[in-house]
């Protein structure tokens, strides 16, 4: 039996039906192609629409699509209509006008567009911010509460102001990611500070919710008609001294559109090998197979562990007039002087593989893939690097020596990889301790005596003397840090150097384990061990170490 709703929603769809077929008759009649606004989800564009009025285009029953230099697309219910052909008239004297025809139901959903005009006025992919305001906040925005109090204290602000202090505040807060979550009761505005997540707002009403997702599509350049499928922009953020690029991601959830922002501040990006967390006998192995004329030289973690950056300074360091330098990235993150970078563009059929085909042909010197996914990036990889070329890529591995197993899975051959891989580096993020504020441990005669027994383990490479010490360090909370503990991050690396032993152990297909064994006869010192370094050093804690690489028994943790 069918209840009174299924009813009623047959009856909707059997109507739609009708009203669309009855439009697919007047376009024939006609002779102009019929178009469905809401299933095709054809974009309509803002600046098409600015050039006929709302209540005009309502009385002509028409509305205005796209503009491509001096092509105009229209959707009409009926071009003979006398309000509609003035209407059509008059544009073709500056347009060659291509014209479709369509239902009434289309139309609404074309003209919905209009409420978005005023915001679109101001919008052209950039957000520019005075310098001086930027400076201002960064001395007001000192911790996650004094966001949260400024959004609060807000009274009927335009939404350009809500997220202007958003980004603002994020930039302030060294956030790496603005997280804007609606839910059924509250609305959630999150940061990502260090690597994990801090709530920052609840209490948007579901009306400013809205208009903040709408003007953050409208800067993206995203379609505002199509909330149930993922949507992926980019814009800008002028600073005065330089440019910060915010790439969007949106998805549909249950209770409206989740949209994460990216921030990408090249003044974040490290410049000097010895910034990024290398100890300096890892240093002196990073230093001398870059400098390689070739080889293949992968860096391996998940998604934002900093495997690009690191990348990107290796290419900084080795950068120079007399060599030329290639890449090719989805998408390219920041952008470096004297380096040719290109981006992968499905639609254009430029994956990595065919890219880095492409590449090739145009003689580059050291050549950077943003990430080996397959068996042929893979194949080509290798082969680049036996004929000549330095190439650096990442992989989706979770430690170094995984990343040989990964490669011979995806059927790159054994014979080939041996001879072309150099170097498989590994990394984490983890946080540093804020110096202002971080507090003392002193270790037991227990744990002393387990830490010079861990000391005297490591690899003979290992300088150990200036890890001695009998005090640990944990996180307090002051000012300067926010009350979070923390300021900034470092990465704990693994370096796993392929010896003329471990290229011969490639060709026996072997396992992890074997090459864990492999790997510390050759003086690797593992993830986790150069974690504890960084804890001893007191430039992380131990806790920090533990959350990225696991527990550590022996030593103490915080109350």
């Amino acid at each position: 039996m069918f209840n009174a709703k299924q009813i009623e929603s047959q009856l909707r769809d059997q109507r739609r039906q009708g009203e669309e077929n009855d439009a697919k008759r007047r376009a024939e009649k006609r002779g102009l192609p019929y178009l469905n606004l809401i299933s095709t989800r054809t974009p309509t564009e803002l600046e098409a629409m600015k050039l006929v009025e709302e209540e005009e285009a309502r009385k002509a029953l028409l509305a205005l699509l796209q503009i491509v230099r001096k092509k105009l697309v229209v959707a009409v219910f009926d071009p003979e209509l006398p309000d509609t052909k003035k209407i059509l008239d008059d544009l073709k004297k500056k347009y060659t006008l291509i014209i479709y025809v369509c239902s009434r139901t289309s139309l609404e959903h074309a003209w919905g567009y209009y409420e978005y005009l005023e915001d679109a006025k101001e919008i052209s992919g950039r957000v520019e911010m005075e310098k001086d305001n930027i400076l201002e906040l960064e001395k007001r925005v000192t911790s996650i509460e004094v966001l949260s109090r400024e959004i609060r204290n807000f009274k009927n602000p335009h939404t350009s102001q809500i997220l202007d202090l958003i980004l603002a505040g994020a930039m302030a807060l060294k956030s790496s990611d603005i997280h804007l979550e609606p839910g059924e009761e509250k609305n959630d505005l999150r940061l990502r500070i260090d690597g994990i997540l801090h709530t920052v707002y609840s209490e948007f009403p579901k009306h400013t919710y809205s208009s903040l997702v709408t003007r953050i599509k409208l800067l993206s350049s995203l379609k505002l008609n199509v909330k149930d499928e993922p949507q992926d922009g980019r814009f800008t953020i002028d600073v005065g001294d330089r440019d910060i690029e915010v790439r969007t991601s949106v998805i549909p959830s249950e209770y409206g559109e989740t949209i994460v922002m990216r921030l990408l501040d090249p003044s974040g990006l490290k410049g000097k090998l010895e910034e990024l967390g290398f100890r300096e006998d890892d240093l002196r192995i990073v230093g001398k197979k870059i400098e390689e004329p070739n080889g293949l030289i992968l860096n391996t973690g998940p998604t934002g562990s900093g495997k690009t950056t690191t990348l990107y300074a290796f290419l900084k360091h080795i950068v120079n007039p007399g060599i030329k330098i290639i890449t090719i990235e989805d998408p390219i993150e920041y952008h470096l002087e004297g380096i040719s970078q290109t981006q992968v563009d499905p639609s254009a059929d430029y994956t990595f593989a065919s890219g880095l085909r492409s590449i090739l042909r145009q003689d580059p010197d050291i050549v950077l893939v943003g990430e080996i996914r397959d068996q042929e990036t893979g194949e080509i990889a290798v082969n680049a690097s036996l004929t000549g070329h330095l190439v650096l890529s990442t992989l989706h591995t979770n430690d170094a020596v995984g990343a040989i197993p990964r490669l011979l899975d995806i059927n790159v051959k054994p014979q080939s990889l041996g001879p072309s891989l150099t170097l498989v580096i590994a990394q984490r993020l983890v946080r540093v301790l804020c110096p202002q504020c971080k507090k003392g441990k002193e270790l037991d005669e227990e744990v002393k005596k387990k830490l010079r027994e861990f000391l005297e383990g490591l690899p003979k490479r290992v300088d150990t003397k200036k890890y001695q010490t009998e005090t640990v360090w944990e996180p307090g909370g002051c000012d300067a840090c926010g009350n979070m503990g923390y300021k900034g991050r470092t990465s704990v690396f693994e370096l796993f150097v392929i010896s003329e032993n471990v290229e011969k152990l490639i060709y026996e297909n072997p396992t992890e384990i074997q090459l864990k064994e492999a790997a510390r006869k050759e003086g690797m010192v593992f993830m986790q061990e150069d974690g504890i370094l960084k804890v001893l050093e007191g430039k992380t804690s131990i806790s920090e170490v533990e959350r990225l690489t696991g527990e550590i028994g022996w030593l103490p943790h915080e109350d």
